[in-house]
């Protein structure tokens, strides 16, 4: 099970996901209670050893200024959230970005379709919420065989059942690991790992 922890903001965090035997790290780069600057990821990164992914997040920058703040941050790897089209993973593309596109249960269906990125998360059609809801209803969107992410809701308690129930290749966890809004709790973050890679 392919494991991301995201709206990591400090060394120990990072470190921590790590250590666990996190798969990629999120760092959060667009308006957010988890928000960190390009500066700030350019040191956090430097706990992401090599086999790992740290990815930027963005959620409504057009896709070339996600480009350009994700290099700045010495970064590779963009999630994209929002109303997105091909032509974005595209742009990501053509700047040797690689791409995890984030869609919601409530998007339209052509929004579930292969558009070239590496990765797709699927959240919950209320994203953010942090509450949990039908994983098992990914399963009507005819994944089988693709890479992607699930998200929304999870948790260490839950994590393990609700991947099995969707059928995912992969989990994403921001506040499902978090002691507070925005504050990460470490012993949460080792106990996610644990339960997804099971």
């Amino acid at each position: 099970m392919f494991v991301k922890v995201c709206g990591l903001s400090t060394p120990e965090s990072v470190r921590e996901a790590v250590e666990a035997g996190a798969d990629a790290v999120g760092f959060v780069l667009t308006a957010s209670p988890r928000v960190v600057s390009p500066a700030q990821v350019t040191q956090l990164v430097k706990a992401v050893p090599d086999g790992v992914t740290a990815v930027g997040v963005f959620r409504t920058e057009p896709a070339v200024d996600a480009v350009a703040i994700a290099r700045a941050a010495g970064l590779s790897w963009i999630q994209l959230h929002g109303e997105r089209t091909p032509d974005d993973v595209k742009t990501a593309h053509d700047a040797g970005m690689k791409v995890i596109r984030a869609v919601t249960m409530g998007a339209a269906s052509d929004a579930f379709a292969d558009w070239g990125e590496e990765l797709l998360l699927i959240d919950a059609a209320v994203p953010g919420s942090g509450e949990a809801w039908d994983y098992g209803s990914v399963r009507a969107k005819g994944l089988e065989g693709r890479h992607w992410l699930l998200a929304g809701g999870l948790d260490p308690a839950n994590v393990s059942q609700a991947a099995r129930d969707a059928g995912a290749w992969g989990v994403d966890v921001s506040s499902g690991v978090e002691q507070s809004r925005g504050v990460k709790d470490l012993a949460k973050i080792r106990a996610f790992v644990a339960a997804a890679k099971g």
